[in-house]
């Protein structure tokens, strides 16, 4: 096709789509178009444009650059070279259940191998600090792992499973329906067994013959320096087990940070607003502000304004993947004093006597535009 279209039209759901949604949707479009069902002209196409879409959509990594970047984010995946069924997980099942429907047979081989096992989630809320500088964080993740006991065979040790009586370890049972229009073969999953071929005499005591069992795990998470809000860190094979010998899948820390007090962060600048009075500015004064590792002293020149910004080169957020920092940028907001004192309002009278009365420039349109460019431009530079 000369232009793909919208994964989520291909597969007529919304973007908020959950993901047993986005399953059903597939499944009943790969049951209309299957080429072996479908034999319209245009039902192969079809069938691997929702074939494509639903391998986006059903992984979460593939599904997040594809939100973000569209089909850019997960072009080189090799979508053009799909041909075979076998190509994402859970696929194999997908189209075995489909073909159950109509009456045709499919080997076990896919439902015997091995699987990988699901990705799990983990929602970690951090400090601003420990963010801006990473940090090690424990956390207890409760997850499915391959009993210890039967090492995942779900039979009691010294024993072992013994091939199904019912299917002869086929782990399916083909059933022959003769009509007028001839002989068709049914084929089905084995009830006694479940498709496994095998059938576990005596269970094992620990699992008792799920071949997984569910802990809770104490898990060491490195915090790297420089995180933002809603960064994820993959951690390998810390996942839910898989079956049938099958790697366990991936945990994926999803990383919350918490407001600081005073700084705003824009990527690795931070922003702060500090307040001066009106005495301080007009004279200069040398302040402390806040960073993020304790105090810094700051001139402030006479006659200052309000908005004035400040660089404190380095004081900033480190870098995520090399070395370096942002920068500091302090602006000043000069602050007229409330709960005056007699003498001090009588000072300040005889102070504004002498300044005159203020006029209006010629021109102050856009002042407030020009001070929100002029902030922009201190965050570029």
């Amino acid at each position: 096709m000369s232009s793909k279209r919208d994964y989520y039209e291909v597969l007529g759901v919304e973007r908020a789509a959950g993901e047993d949604e986005i399953k059903k949707a597939y499944r009943r479009l790969a049951r209309r178009y299957h080429p072996d069902v479908n034999k319209g002209p245009d039902s192969e196409a079809r069938f691997k444009e929702i074939n494509e879409a639903y391998e986006v959509l059903s992984d979460s990594d593939k599904r997040a650059a594809y939100d973000r970047f569209g089909h850019a984010g997960v072009s080189g995946n090799g979508f053009s070279d799909f041909t075979g069924f076998g190509g994402f997980a859970g696929f194999g099942d997908i189209i075995e259940d489909l073909f159950a429907g109509f009456g045709m047979g499919t080997t076990r081989t896919a439902r015997q191998g091995p699987r990988r096992g699901a990705d799990l989630r983990y929602d970690l809320e951090i400090t601003f600090e420990e963010a801006a500088f990473g940090c090690e964080k424990e956390i207890e993740v409760p997850r499915s792992e391959t009993c210890g006991r039967c090492n995942g065979t779900g039979a009691e040790p010294g024993t072992s499973p013994t091939t199904c009586p019912q299917c002869k370890g086929t782990g399916e049972i083909r059933r022959v329906q003769h009509s007028i229009l001839g002989s068709f073969v049914n084929v089905s999953t084995c009830p006694r067994c479940r498709g496994e071929g095998k059938i576990i005499t005596t269970l094992c005591t620990e699992c008792h013959g799920q071949k997984t069992v569910r802990r809770t795990r104490t898990i060491a998470v490195s915090i790297p320096k420089g995180v933002d809000d809603g960064s994820q860190l993959r951690l390998a094979g810390e996942g839910e087990a898989g079956s049938h010998g099958g790697p366990p899948g991936n945990l994926y820390v999803v990383i919350s940070v918490k407001p600081h007090p005073f700084f705003v962060r824009r990527e690795n600048d931070l922003f702060l607003e500090f307040p001066v009075n009106f005495a301080q500015a007009a004279l200069g004064a040398e302040v402390t502000v806040p960073t993020l590792e304790g105090e810094e002293k700051l001139a402030v020149p006479a006659g200052t304004q309000t908005g004035k910004i400040f660089r404190l080169k380095g004081k900033g957020v480190p870098y995520l993947r090399h070395n370096g920092r942002g920068d500091l940028l302090v602006s000043m907001r000069v602050v007229t004093p409330s709960g005056l004192n007699d003498r001090q309002r009588e000072l300040l009278r005889q102070l504004g006597e002498t300044f005159g009365e203020l006029t209006l420039p010629h021109s102050n349109s856009g002042s407030f535009e020009r001070m929100i460019d002029a902030l922009g431009d201190a965050f570029k530079s």
